[in-house]
């Protein structure tokens, strides 16, 4: 079952919430890729890890940002998906892919209230004075990065150094940024990680 949501503040936020079960306490917050390169979050790779998600039942709201405002509004999009989710559940994770991977560990560095990050296809930077780097430093809870070796869009390196420094989970797959023809295989990843870390259901 999906609903359409309208997330809550002064800039057009609008998404989907995928529904598990009516009685689900969990829930993933799902951002989507650069919205000025068609990213939406009818991406399929959202999709791929919501329909995991929802097998296991956990609810996914993906959610579309707010008219471009340098990755700055987009984060603030993002931190207040994580409140609209946060005010109906017991338990929130977040999951974003490529740009919205970035606006992902950013808004969890931030403060957004979490219980896991899963990150696929992060970039280092975002624009001018958005670090993504910088801000993996300040996040409090499990942190999953996944990324393709073939990958030559996002500069995932510094990211995927970081995550192993600090011991956080690292999932390699032999793929380029979009994760050609492995979608599914990305989405049982993903999927697993959250479902251990955010709720943990079963």
């Amino acid at each position: 079952m999906a609903d359409t949501i309208l997330v809550p503040g002064a800039r057009d936020v609008r998404g989907t919430l995928d529904s598990a079960a009516d009685d689900s306490t969990t829930v993933v917050v799902a951002c989507p890729p650069h919205p000025q390169q068609r990213g939406h979050r009818g991406d399929e790779r959202l999709v791929a890890v919501s329909d995991e998600l929802t097998s296991h039942g956990i609810d996914c709201l993906r959610f579309d940002y707010g008219k471009w405002d340098e990755g700055r509004g987009e984060k603030a999009d993002t931190m207040r998906a994580v409140e609209w989710a946060n005010e109906r559940y017991e338990h929130v994770g977040l999951f974003g892919f490529s740009f919205g991977s970035a606006m992902a560990l950013l808004a969890a560095a931030e403060g957004a209230e979490v219980e896991a990050v899963s990150a696929l296809a992060p970039p280092a930077t975002i624009g001018d004075g958005l670090d993504v780097v910088g801000a993996f430093e300040q996040i409090p809870v499990p942190v999953q990065v996944v990324y393709g070796t073939r990958d030559d869009i996002a500069n995932w390196e510094p990211v995927v150094e970081l995550a192993r420094e600090f011991h956080q989970p690292v999932v390699e797959f032999a793929a380029d940024h979009f994760f050609i023809g492995q979608t599914g295989k990305v989405a049982e990843k993903v999927g697993e990680f959250l479902r251990v870390n955010v709720g943990n259901p079963e």
